[in-house]
């Protein structure tokens, strides 16, 4: 255990890690493109009080999470579903601190000590990797059974009144009986797009510089969305993922979008490495069922490669090396045989 904590922060601080809910934008026509530049707008590039915002483009639609008084910002439409939970973003720190601001290793680090345990105890979750470190969104509900998993392997932190507080002292694990192992749920197929991607990040004081730019790119240049745009379609896919969290931007592209860019704003690995994708899912996925980032990690955790993990409201994309993808494909289609 040592200097590793999982932190969390309570709905009544409402400030990072506490409570953010996933929205899916349907996309459709000019509404959708005057809609999503308000949440750019108010939510994302704006506001001083929405400290937790990810924005992610796939083929089908856009997904938000988004804190709660972010959530409160967002301006009522047909076209918004949101997810039925508050949840609770859990982050793996050392020494108890936060953001590293180096690259991040993304969730195989993590696989066998949170992943694959949640999963076990039948607790879904929500992924999100960023430069600077991954979250493990949880139900807000189902705390305790977090708390109770974890805690013989982290310490388990919370925020109270700005003071970290060690969560058995709170009381949250008191009278709780451990479930019963569950059996993980059927596995799901896998495609992997033609895409180079980058990951990146960016200094939030050159924001204004690109902000015009940002919002070409994720609203804007790509034309009409294909609504039966399928996960198996081995093509080029659109993919673009943005996220401002508690001051910290993270920034998934693809290297023709990249080219866009001011390349001397963008912050990169020293080698230039880039990205293959793994997308999960033959259908929409859910946030009912568990196990699903267990899946991906821990055969990757076993052949220690890293990956960078978005979830999405409809399906989930594990970002590798690319020089891995081959042995990623191959790692992932034996683990597939083996539990089937």
């Amino acid at each position: 255990m040592g200097d590793r904590d999982v932190t969390w922060k309570p709905k009544s601080r409402m400030e990072l890690e506490e409570c953010v809910r996933p929205v899916e934008q349907s996309v459709s026509g000019e509404e959708s493109d005057t809609l999503l530049t308000t949440l750019a707008q108010e939510t994302s590039l704006e506001s001083d009080a929405c400290k937790f915002f990810s924005l992610t483009e796939t083929p089908e639609d856009y997904t938000i999470i988004v804190d709660e008084e972010g959530f409160l910002e967002l301006p009522s439409s047909e076209h918004l579903s949101v997810a039925g939970a508050t949840w609770l973003a859990l982050n793996v720190v050392s020494g108890g601190g936060g953001f590293s601001g180096s690259q991040p290793i993304g969730v195989t680090k993590i696989a066998k000590s949170v992943i694959a345990p949640l999963a076990d105890q039948n607790i879904s979750v929500f992924m999100l990797s960023t430069y600077q470190t991954d979250f493990i969104l949880v139900r807000e509900r189902d705390l305790p059974f977090v708390t109770h998993t974890l805690s013989s392997e982290f310490t388990i932190l919370r925020v109270v009144n700005g003071e970290t507080v060690a969560a058995e002292n709170l009381g949250i694990t008191n009278g709780f009986v451990k479930p019963k192992m569950v059996q993980r749920p059927v596995i799901h197929p896998l495609s992997s797009p033609s895409n180079r991607f980058c990951v990146t990040s960016l200094d939030p004081d050159t924001l204004p510089a690109v902000a015009t730019l940002l919002m070409d790119v994720m609203f804007y240049s790509n034309g009409v969305k294909d609504p039966m745009a399928a996960g198996e379609d081995c093509g080029h896919i659109r993919f673009f993922s943005f996220s401002l969290i508690e001051g910290y931007i993270s920034l998934v592209m693809d290297v023709q979008t990249q080219q866009r860019f001011p390349s001397n704003l963008l912050f990169t690995s020293a080698s230039g490495e880039l990205w293959k994708m793994v997308r999960i899912g033959g259908q929409p996925l859910g946030f009912d069922e568990c196990g699903i980032v267990a899946q991906i990690s821990e055969p990757l955790a076993a052949a220690d490669i890293p990956a960078y993990y978005i979830s999405t409201f409809k399906f989930d994309h594990a970002l590798v090396p690319e020089e891995n993808i081959n042995a990623v494909i191959g790692a992932l289609k034996v683990s597939q045989a083996e539990k089937h």
